[in-house]
């Protein structure tokens, strides 16, 4: 059996903030604001690991209302949201992912975001794509205020 989860998540970009994209450091004189560290890519991995099984978002497991996350690392929210699907007997045949940003230019730290996020879930680099894309000087994104992601995740049962 398989199931296919899909995510999505926007933050806004703010001076002082790091900007972390897949579990990697951007250089970049903004960075995204959040209550962990905002880290669009994973956010949007992550709700589409726990669509897929219908367990609810991550706002669900992680409230931004809980103190306990603040700063929180996006990647260790990663792990613990892919140990639960794992207890639940899936693991992941392939990730399919865009980030959608102005600046800055992406390309170059794609294979660091697709090599950090396989290590964590343990899989091979090839079952994940992360593909990056503008908003064409369109919206809160293309006037560079926001950052988004979108994911599609393939599940299949052990």
């Amino acid at each position: 059996m398989i199931r296919i989860g899909n995510g999505y998540d926007l933050h806004r970009l703010v001076e002082g903030r790091k900007l972390i994209l897949g579990g990697v450091e951007i250089e970049h004189h903004l960075g995204l604001l959040g209550h962990s560290d905002a880290d669009v890519l994973t956010h949007a991995i992550m709700d589409a690991l726990l669509g897929a099984l219908s367990l609810g978002d991550i706002g669900h497991y992680f409230p931004p209302s809980d103190p306990k996350w603040s700063g929180a690392d996006s990647m260790l929210l990663l792990e613990q949201v892919y140990n639960l699907i794992k207890d639940k007997g899936w693991t992941i045949g392939n990730i399919d992912s865009v980030i959608v940003a102005e600046r800055p230019k992406l390309k170059p730290y794609l294979p660091q975001m697709i090599n950090s996020l396989a290590q964590k879930l343990a899989i091979e680099s090839d079952k994940i794509s992360i593909k990056a894309t503008t908003n064409e000087k369109l919206g809160p994104v293309g006037e560079q205020k926001a950052i988004c992601s979108y994911a599609v995740v393939l599940l299949i049962e052990n």
